[in-house]
């Protein structure tokens, strides 16, 4: 039988613990609740989040079991630690920090398709190739799914290692080919929310906050030679700029 509307979780069929169990993790993730620090009691827990005394046990279980949280008999749930199974992904602004991000970064990740097929290009982006390789994606760590990804790249330049795209993240094998240029590179970022394919690829709720970005690099003679449309999950972005006086 499906859970009955509720003014905080919705009607999402994701379990309810495991959502009380996020917005607990983003308690620790603010510093709301210090480590060493004792979690409000379950009652209180209980009436802020309209919940059955089950389902804060089982978020406050969920958590034990991460090492965040101790729940001890009589006394009361101490913090452990702070969150830090989610890496934010920062949303660099050069092409050699978003290169040197990815070369340190190993998620995992799960091919859903691979074809050859055309992006959409716009005028502003380049020039066509005349075939792409097509992978799309979904990238996780920890378990956790946190981003969609279709690339796009110009079939010449897959050809020259098909086994490194198939394997490995895009961005550091494009970057690494011997003799390949990019003459430029650009980068934009919209908030959005989640579809329902997005939303059932990364088990989220639909309508959840999302960020979405696309990346265009070009050659010399303006092919572009790499496109990447990411759906990133909002909580795993983290943008930060530098305002000039």
């Amino acid at each position: 039988m499906p859970q009955a509307m509720h003014h905080i979780f919705g009607d999402t069929p994701i379990p309810r613990y495991v959502q009380l169990a996020d917005l607990f993790r983003q308690r620790l993730d603010k510093g709301v609740w210090l480590p060493g620090s004792v979690l409000p009691s379950i009652e209180q827990l209980m009436e802020e989040f309209e919940v059955a005394r089950v389902t804060v046990r089982q978020a406050i279980s969920l958590l034990a079991e991460e090492g965040l949280l101790s729940p001890q008999r009589g006394r009361g749930t101490f913090v452990t630690g702070k969150a830090t199974t989610r890496r934010q992904l920062r949303v660099e602004t050069t092409l050699g920090d978003l290169v040197a991000m990815y070369s340190g970064d190993r998620p995992e990740h799960a091919t859903l398709a691979e074809d050859i097929a055309s992006p959409v290009i716009f005028e502003r982006d380049g020039i066509a190739a005349p075939k792409y390789f097509h992978l799309r994606r979904v990238h996780s760590r920890n378990g956790e799914r946190y981003c969609v990804i279709s690339i796009y790249v110009d079939y010449r330049v897959f050809r020259r290692a098909p086994s490194r795209f198939r394997r490995e993240l895009a961005l550091p094998v494009l970057t690494s080919l011997p003799g390949l240029k990019i003459a430029s590179a650009r980068q934009t970022l919209t908030i959005s929310t989640a579809d329902v394919e997005t939303s059932r690829l990364l088990g989220i709720a639909v309508n959840t906050p999302m960020a979405e970005v696309r990346r265009v690099m070009c050659g010399p003679d303006r092919t572009v030679i790499y496109l990447a449309e990411v759906s990133y999950r909002g909580d795993y972005i983290h943008l930060e700029m530098d305002l000039k006086p």
